[in-house]
């Protein structure tokens, strides 16, 4: 029997990157998953596509994690793929980095939104089914940003270091329900977002990296489905950086 087979997850940004790699991980190892994404359907259905031709059920809905009515959307959703809602992966995320003196107050704003906001709303929005069936594994996407910090994103380290707080905080309140709820920090990744980074850049970055190099999408989604699964039944409110010894 697959690990995760039977479960539902909840994997939101899961079109691209770190969320496309997380939502294969879970896939394979038996869940069904429903998938989100802010605007681009067509890689949203692509990855729907791969998921449901590993054997499982597999939907996506387009929905902005900016908006706390999004959230009841997207539980609803799920419950169309299973009984339970076992996982939730709390992955959408932007960036709008700018230095302090630049930053404006909707860059500011737009990353809180969607990066802490956003996650408080769909651990609101989670907590009653999984508390009403007693289980549930939360694994919230945090970023080394949040533990600490970079220039120019002081809008995304706030953001991120929140998610770790709140990780933290829900770990005890819904532990004695047999939720766990933890938080992986991913160092540099290789996804869109470094894609575009010049060649000197990156290999200023890996320099600082004890494994010599920028981690894979697949790296971060093992991370994850171990802290979903139970083998991890007895881990919760901890931070776990998958960076390659980021110093």
């Amino acid at each position: 029997m697959k690990e995760f087979e039977g479960k539902t997850a909840i994997v939101t940004g899961g079109s691209r990157g770190i969320g496309r790699a997380v939502a294969e991980r879970l896939a394979e190892g038996g869940a069904n998953v429903l998938i989100t994404c802010a605007g681009n359907t067509a890689a949203a259905e692509e990855v729907t596509k791969l998921l449901q031709e590993k054997g499982v059920k597999a939907a996506y809905i387009q929905a902005d994690a900016a908006d706390p009515e999004s959230a009841a959307r997207i539980i609803a959703a799920a419950a169309e793929l299973g009984t339970t809602i076992d996982i939730l992966v709390n992955n959408a995320g932007i960036t709008r980095d700018n230095l302090l003196m630049r930053m404006k107050d909707e860059e500011f704003d737009g990353v809180i939104a969607t990066n802490l906001r956003g996650v408080f709303s769909m651990l609101r929005a989670v907590a009653k089914p999984m508390m009403k069936q007693r289980y549930g594994r939360i694994v919230n996407i945090s970023s080394v940003v949040g533990v600490y910090g970079n220039a120019g994103q002081v809008n995304y380290a706030a953001a991120k270091a929140g998610v770790i707080g709140m990780t933290k905080s829900v770990a005890k309140e819904l532990g004695s329900r047999g939720i766990t709820c933890n938080a992986v920090a991913p160092g540099f990744i290789e996804t869109d977002m470094t894609a575009g980074l010049p060649e000197d850049v990156k290999k200023k970055l890996e320099q600082g990296i004890v494994l010599g190099r920028l981690g894979r999408s697949e790296d971060v989604a093992e991370a994850v489905a171990f802290l979903a699964s139970d083998k991890a039944s007895y881990i919760t409110g901890q931070v776990l950086e998958v960076a390659g010894g980021l110093s």
